[in-house]
Parts: C-alpha cells; sequence; structure tokens
C-alpha cells in the first residue's frame, strides 16, 4: 500500500441539501425523515464528526451561470477536480466583465490576421439571448474588440434560433443587433439564414448546403429590409429556425478568398458540420462546391478535438483530478455506485473522460428495475453501503469513494412520501459506512453533489421535481482528535484538496481549490509521524 497519513472514504449523497431562508416551509423530505446518522454529524459538539460545514454547489461557485442550480454531472465533476469547473459559456461571459476579451490570444490573432490580409472579418453564429449554444452578447463584444482593433470590414452572419427561444423572435433579436451595430459603428449584416440550413447535425448535408450557398454564394432572398422580410415570412408561416437565406448587401459581403471568419457559437455539435465544410477538414459530403480559397477560421470553443482550428476558449485542462492524481502517488482508489450513478462515480469524477487510472477499481450495483424510484425509495443504497465496506474490510484500498442516489433520484418523482423513505435508507446506509470507517480506521468524509429533497413542495404547495440552489454538507468524521474544518466559503473544488490533505499528500498545481482541513493535536495523538 501507498504511503499516506490517514486512509479516507468518500461519500457523495445526490441531492441532499441544506434548506436556506428561502425554502419552502414545508416539503423538507430530509428533514421529515429519519436520519439519525446525519443529524448527529451536523451537530455542535457532534459526538461522532470532527468537522462539519456547507459548501456552495450551485451558480458560479461550480463554474454554472450565476444563480443556474447544480446537477449531478457538474457536481461530480467539481468534486472530483479539486476546482471550479467552468461551463464555456460562464469563462466568455467572466472573460468580457472584465473587460479581457481583447487580451484572449486566438481572439487578437484572428483580428489581427483579417487587418493584415484583405481587412474582411466576418462573424458567423447563432443570433439570439437563448444561451444554448452562443449569446447575442457575445458577439457585440467581439463587435467591441473588432472596433477597437481597427478591423476595416465586418460582416455578420445571422443564424436564426427559434429552438432555444420563442419561434418568431428572430425579427426582435435582429433589430437589437442592428441598434447595437448601429451605435458601435461597425458590423455590417450580411446573410439570415435559420439553425435547421446551417446548424445541422444529422450529416444531412443538402440542408447545410443551402446555408452556405447564402454566405459563400449570395443564392437567397435579397433584401434591403432584413427585419421586414423576416416579419413577412413569419406571414407565409416560416418561423426563426426554418428562414431560408436572406441575402444582404449583395456580393461584397459574402465570404471571398483571403477573408477572415469567427464561429461565435460555444456549444459545439451543431457548427462541427459547416467548419468541417468551410475549414477544408473534409469536403467529400460536397466536393462539388466552389468554396472560397485560403479562408482562415477560429472558433470560440474546440468543436472537435482532431479540427486544427485556433481556438479562444480552448478545452480547460482537468489534468490532475483526485482519481489521476492518487494513482500517480500509487494510491489504490474503488469507485462503488448503483447503475443510476455509476458515470458520476468514473465518468465525471475522474474529470469527464473515460479513463479507468492506474490502481483504480470500480464497482456497479444494478439499480432496481422499477418504472420511477418511487415505488422503490430505498433503491441500492444498501446494497452500495455494504459492498463498499466489503471494499473497505479488503485493507486493499487507501482511498475509496461512493454515491447514494435515492435523494436525487425519488426527488426527481416528486412524491415527497416516497423521498422520506429514500433519505431515510439513505441515513441507515451512511450509517453502515461509518461504522465500517471506525472498524478500519478510514477518515469518513460526507457531500452531496447539489440540493434536492429539501425541497420537494413549491411555493403553492405543488410537487416540485429539480434541484436547489441550496448549500449541501461537508462532514468529516473519525478523523484525529483536534482536527476541524473551516466553516466559511468552501465549494465542492475544495472537497479533493482537504482529502488530500487529510492523507497528507500534496496538493497538484491545477487544483485550484481550497483545503478546508484544521489540524490542532498533539504530536503524540493516532499518529505522531504524521504531517501536521
Amino acid at each position: 500500500m501507498a504511503k499516506v497519513d490517514h486512509k479516507v472514504v468518500l461519500i457523495v449523497i445526490d441531492g441532499w441539501g441544506i434548506p436556506s431562508e428561502t425554502s419552502p416551509p414545508k416539503g423538507d423530505a430530509i428533514a421529515a425523515a429519519d436520519t439519525p446518522v446525519m443529524d448527529e454529524f451536523a451537530k455542535e459538539g457532534s459526538k461522532t464528526a470532527q468537522g462539519y460545514t456547507e459548501l456552495e454547489a450551485s451558480s458560479l461557485a461550480v463554474g454554472l451561470p450565476e444563480g443556474l442550480m447544480g446537477n449531478s454531472e457538474v457536481g461530480h465533476l467539481n468534486i472530483g477536480a479539486g476546482r471550479v469547473v467552468w461551463q464555456d459559456s460562464v469563462r466568455i461571459g467572466q472573460t468580457i466583465k472584465k473587460g479581457e476579451l481583447k487580451k484572449v490570444p486566438n481572439v487578437e490573432k484572428c483580428f489581427q490576421r483579417a487587418i493584415d490580409g484583405n481587412g474582411r472579418l466576418h462573424f458567423l453564429g447563432l443570433v439570439s439571448d437563448g444561451g444554448v449554444h452562443s449569446h447575442i452578447d457575445h458577439l457585440v463584444a467581439l463587435l467591441k474588440v473588432a472596433k477597437a482593433m481597427k478591423v476595416p470590414k465586418i460582416f455578420i452572419h445571422f443564424f436564426g434560433d427559434g429552438r432555444d427561444t420563442d419561434p418568431k423572435s428572430a425579427a426582435g433579436y435582429l433589430q437589437d443587433l442592428l441598434d447595437r451595430t448601429k451605435e458601435l459603428g461597425v458590423g455590417e449584416l450580411a446573410t439570415i439564414v435559420g439553425r435547421y440550413y446551417i446548424m445541422d447535425r444529422d450529416k444531412r448535408w443538402d440542408r447545410v448546403e443551402i446555408g452556405m450557398k447564402g454566405v459563400v454564394l449570395g443564392e437567397g432572398e435579397d433584401s434591403t429590409d432584413p427585419v421586414a422580410t423576416i416579419k413577412e415570412r413569419y406571414e407565409k408561416g416560416e418561423n426563426d429556425e426554418f428562414l431560408k437565406p436572406i441575402i444582404v448587401g449583395g456580393e461584397e459581403r459574402r465570404i471571398q478568398n483571403g477573408d477572415t471568419l469567427f464561429f461565435f457559437n460555444y456549444r459545439s455539435d451543431r457548427v462541427r458540420e459547416i467548419t468541417q465544410l468551410l475549414g477544408d477538414y473534409d469536403r467529400s459530403p460536397k466536393s462539388d462546391f466552389p468554396y472560397p480559397k485560403d479562408i482562415e477560421i477560429t472558433t470560440m470553443t474546440q468543436y472537435k478535438p482532431d479540427y486544427k482550428f485556433p481556438i479562444a476558449f480552448p478545452p480547460q485542462h482537468m489534468g490532475n483530478v483526485l482519481a489521476e492524481w492518487l494513482g500517480k502517488k500509487g494510491v489504490k482508489q474503488c469507485h462503488v455506485a448503483e447503475t443510476e450513478k455509476y458515470a458520476h462515480v468514473t465518468f465525471f469524477f475522474n474529470g469527464g473522460i473515460e479513463k479507468q487510472f492506474e490502481g483504480e477499481e470500480r464497482e456497479m450495483i444494478p439499480s432496481p428495475k422499477v418504472a420511477t424510484y418511487d415505488l422503490d425509495p430505498p433503491m441500492s443504497a444498501q446494497k452500495v453501503a455494504d459492498k463498499l465496506s466489503e471494499r473497505i474490510s479488503d485493507k486493499k484500498f487507501e482511498f475509496l469513494m461512493n454515491n447514494f442516489a435515492p435523494p436525487d433520484m425519488v426527488g426527481h418523482t416528486g412524491v415527497y412520501e416516497a423521498a422520506i423513505k429514500g433519505v431515510t435508507a439513505t441515513d441507515a446506509a451512511i450509517g453502515t459506512v461509518y461504522e465500517t470507517c471506525k472498524k478500519e480506521g478510514y477518515i469518513l468524509f460526507v457531500t452531496a453533489d447539489h440540493g434536492n429533497a429539501e425541497e420537494m413542495l413549491n411555493e403553492e404547495g405543488k410537487p416540485k421535481t429539480s434541484h436547489t440552489t441550496n448549500k449541501v454538507p461537508l462532514v468529516m468524521a473519525n478523523a484525529p482528535e483536534g482536527w476541524s474544518l473551516k466553516n466559511q466559503d468552501g465549494v465542492l473544488g475544495d472537497v479533493a484538496p482537504t482529502i488530500l490533505a487529510a492523507m497528507g499528500l500534496d496538493q497538484p498545481e491545477e487544483m485550484g481549490g481550497t483545503s478546508l482541513l484544521i489540524k490542532k493535536r498533539k504530536a503524540s495523538t493516532l499518529n505522531p509521524e504524521a504531517k501536521e
């Protein structure tokens, strides 16, 4: 076994939040359940826990947009990564907010290439505030940078939304964009085309060709008043998603030889095909198309790992997540969950990659085969606890972790009484693991990925099935006497650094989280050779 100061077990409860002042007064399935183990952990002066604190598990604290509730994938990603894992949209938004977009290397290089070349820069992307694939504010911010850099000619190719927004909202977004370009004094509208034709992802190349013919060849309906043209299309039964190309400004505003292109969608799946063709990655689906020569494409994010386009916001480096770092240190580890949450303790906990690290073993317990989990609220929590306890008792692993699913999966059904049963079963399962940790000499950490079961009813008293923005607990039990946890400003990304500190292992540079562990004890207690 690897040399660690202490062996550790981590329990991640799915959907176990702490009610806030704004939580509805009724519908807390956790408070209503029989939870003696977690209740004792949370008590001041607890007889079983040496540390108890609350962690932020939503919004910017876990890399999500402000005010957005956490989820299981993001929660496990942050816990396992030991850092805030920023969503692309948030990274871009925060960069803009700080006024640093002009400092992004591949934004500057792209615009400079246009200036040094033929002076022509094209922006292409979905124009709305739907926030799923792109955001109109990002386009406006890019226009401001291009203006500051004095790019001579700037053209905008407007992809209509209508799926993540109202189906007939493009006229409003276009008017907003035209008002902003007028105010800025830069940016000329070139093309309008619905996402159906330019943002396909199902290899329907004929659709993409219709979009390309618009932006490159100018094939479509010529218009000098595009807002009015869109409204006329509405009258004919066409909506934003299905807008056939509307051409503004004629040949001058088409993509021509030597031009520079910037695709500003941040979600990748629906701009892979158009960039594959225009960027000459693989033109075989439409090899006869008269593509412009010597164009350069820059993309907002990575659209595909094997595309070689410059990227403004490359993927966040997820090196040395907890599981990888422990593997490098020779620490043997085991991850356990039932089927419903198996991906969360493997793929997501390991940094969003399907990789089993050195010394890592996995155990999957089948979830009950029922239509909905209110029909079997305990799910397989006890079986997971029993398997985890068995693996702890093997004395083979220095680190083990698991997920307990019922508070979240039963919480999603909206059936309050069932959620109470699921929470009760989860607490009993935690008790099983705690007793094994005591017997085998493991420190136990218990946290959750996000809230859910603590708010089963909304303000109107109707069933609530969604996650919450509430904080979650972080418990440390069976730790050396005198140890405790800092009780302020903690986030899920602090869990892994705290575990490493408890094990006496150094924290890798990539982990931006902070250890919440406070070690105050006499050198003679427990392990006199342990690092302070």
